[in-house]
């Protein structure tokens, strides 16, 4: 058994965030001990593992619920399933990074626009472009 310390430290995360994590129902103490402190075991810890794995693959508290609920009861869920679940994360993250691309390039041609000169802002180019609808395009 692990008091919340113990298994904080164990897998370098804080007691806040098992905390936050009980809190949104992804883990729960196996116990109490007498005087009221949370008490985890070994599933517990195997959990945690699984969730942080989870958080380091972009999976959010929500998705990681669903994928905990999937992991508990294997016999009721197929790999495709699983599989169909990451895709659409995967998707997820390839349609921001597109996005982000998007963002990089308009970025780039305000910075490559303007002089960045000591002179007055009043007729900067980044702050003239960003005021005309049309002067961002990606």
């Amino acid at each position: 058994m692990y008091q919340i310390g113990e298994l904080a430290k164990k897998l370098s995360v804080t007691t806040d965030t098992l905390r936050y994590y009980e809190k949104h129902g992804l883990l729960s103490p196996c116990s109490r001990s007498d005087t009221g402190y949370r008490l985890y075991n070994d599933g517990n810890l195997r959990s945690l593992q699984f969730i942080i794995s989870a958080k380091k693959c972009g999976f959010t508290l929500n998705d990681i619920q669903e994928l905990l609920s999937i992991q508990v009861d294997k016999n009721s869920h197929s790999c495709h399933e699983v599989k169909s679940f990451t895709e659409h994360k995967l998707q997820q993250v390839e349609d921001k990074i597109s996005e982000l691309v998007a963002i990089q390039s308009s970025l780039k041609k305000l910075v490559e626009a303007c002089c960045g000169g000591n002179e007055s802002a009043a007729h900067c180019s980044i702050l003239s472009t960003l005021e005309d609808d049309d002067g961002i395009t990606h």
